[in-house]
């Protein structure tokens, strides 16, 4: 196997033609003859390039609307030959075969088809036959050929051949080779996923996933693991696709609790009032709707202090000036908002290590997708958990059913406690949090903590009591026993929102009636692992 190989015929086949005519140049500036078919061929001739056309390499025009034209023997032999195998060489000159050297090819839009909305017929037709099996071919064979499948990846190329008089490092194969097949992976994952949901296939024999690499972390959760961040091609407003505007590179942890805190904020519609939500360890440390945003941030910065110190702020409406000047007071990870004005943005510019995202809208709680975990030997993929609830949903089961001001502290506890590492339990009062407990193995634990949380937070503030006291209390699931709900009540809690569907639901409901709460169920849970 050689290293060095040089490139005189390259075949140039693209979808994408951004920089396709610079590339052709420096190409034929070297003396390498092109290859080409139908739009490809006829862009590299009008500006005035040399192209053959494959169509007269093999003999064959191009036919069935395109779906034929680079599958012969005089293309893939010209790929896939080794040119040290005397066979190989001998069935070459036999038939008429001349070596490709070179293969540039980018597929057709599937994704970008699918991501509009085409239909069925369309996305079909959009699913590229002939670039993948050159790909791969080239790529098998990169002994001898070099396959380039990005645009981004032509300067490398066309610097790569000037270092080496026209020829190509088998280092340089090896690793675009892996970038091919990577590709052409990629693209057929897009096409059986598409495929999977457009005939109602929920749980496919065989699914596949894959990613774009957006950014080499320095490192994962801890020093000692490596990390890289991948975008799946989805537009979704959030972390993968919102802009940065100051501030170093976003770590493994920021951009899982960034996520986070922007899946959560975007469950409050602008429409409804400002609204903001602070992220510690994947967990909402604060959550609070304001008068505007300084005073949303300010509610639910007091919720828990403590845990805000370095943490991650979303809000669900443009970042302005007095909410900047606030929160600037404190050191904070990252801010991500909808957009935020020049004035936010120059207030930030003073605090050089605060990254400060902005994304074109919020989020869609509602949207339909996937999500996954890896366990031991597998994967598990299930539905993401947008289910959400109004008042239609909820079903009084105690004897005093909850005021107008408890049902709208109801639901917003719920729609945090949804964000909430199970066991969950969140007290809140006048649109804000004012204790949180998560993760605990036992409810009850959740439940102590949260009440621990709220007296912290009156000592902070100074408050005479524990504004736990006249709260509500959600719950992510149901309580198994009395005993959880019980210390929400000692708490000072007036209303409680859960799931139900416990065998012990008539003892917990007695309890409420007992404690004087009203207490609700919503016939759905929210666990959270």
């Amino acid at each position: 196997m050689t290293d060095l190989t040089p490139v005189r015929r390259a075949l140039i086949s693209v979808s994408d033609k951004t920089g396709l005519v610079d590339l052709a140049k420096e190409l034929a500036g070297m003396g390498i003859q092109l290859l080409s078919t139908g739009g490809s061929a006829g862009l590299l001739r009008d500006a005035g390039l040399d192209v053959t056309d494959v169509a007269d390499v093999t003999g064959f025009p191009e036919m069935m609307d395109g779906r034929v034209k680079t599958l012969h023997p005089k293309v893939h032999g010209g790929l896939l030959a080794l040119r040290d195998n005397d066979t190989h060489v001998a069935a070459m000159n036999e038939h008429g075969i001349e070596g490709i050297d070179l293969l540039i090819v980018n597929l057709y839009p599937f994704e970008e088809t699918v991501a509009k909305g085409a239909d069925y017929d369309t996305c079909i037709e959009n699913i590229d036959i002939g670039g993948p099996a050159m790909i791969r071919a080239a790529a098998k064979n990169h002994a001898f050929v070099t396959t380039i499948v990005d645009v981004e990846d032509y300067g490398i190329l066309v610097d790569e051949l000037k270092a080496n008089s026209g020829q190509t490092s088998l280092a340089f194969r090896k690793r675009h080779a892996q970038i091919a097949y990577a590709r052409t992976g990629a693209y057929d994952a897009a096409v059986s996923t598409w495929m999977a949901s457009a005939i109602g296939e929920d749980t496919p024999r065989r699914r596949v996933f894959a990613g774009t690499l957006a950014q080499s972390l320095r490192y994962g959760e801890n020093p000692h693991q490596t990390a890289a961040f991948y975008t799946d091609g989805s537009v979704r407003p959030g972390v993968s696709t919102a802009a940065q505007h100051q501030g170093k590179e976003l770590s493994y942890n920021n951009i899982n609790d960034t996520d986070a805190a922007f899946e959560l904020v975007s469950e409050f519609l602008p429409a409804n009032g400002p609204a903001c939500a602070i992220i510690k360890h994947a967990n909402p440390c604060g959550v609070a709707r304001g008068e505007n945003l300084r005073d949303a941030y300010l509610r639910a910065f007091d919720c828990d202090r403590t845990s805000a110190f370095g943490g991650i702020i979303a809000l669900n409406q443009p970042l302005d000036a007095a909410t900047a000047e606030e929160i600037a007071q404190i050191f904070t990870e990252v801010v991500i908002a909808p957009g935020a004005d020049a004035a936010a943005r120059e207030i930030f510019a003073a605090k050089k290590n605060l990254r400060l995202l902005t994304t074109d809208a919020l989020a869609d709680p509602r949207t339909a997708s996937l999500t996954l975990r890896q366990v031991a030997g597998g994967l598990l993929v299930q539905d993401k958990d947008n289910g959400r609830i109004d008042m239609d949903d909820l079903k009084v089961v105690t004897k005093r059913a909850p005021s107008e001001k408890e049902m709208a502290d109801l639901l917003f506890a719920w729609t945090v406690a949804k964000h909430v590492k199970s066991n969950a339990i969140v007290y809140a009062k006048d649109g804000a949090t004012v204790g949180i407990g998560a993760g605990q193995m036992s409810r009850v634990d959740s439940s102590t903590i949260a009440a621990h949380k709220a007296q912290r937070m009156a000592d902070e503030l100074g408050l005479g009591e524990t504004p736990a006291k006249g709260s509500v209390v959600a719950s992510d699931a149901f309580f198994p026993f009395a005993d959880g709900l019980l210390a929400a009540a000692n708490a000072g809690a007036t209303a409680v929102i859960q799931p139900g569907g416990s065998m012990r639901d008539n003892e917990v409901i007695a309890a409420a009636d007992e404690a004087g709460l009203a207490m609700v169920l919503t016939g759905m849970r929210h666990f959270r692992h």
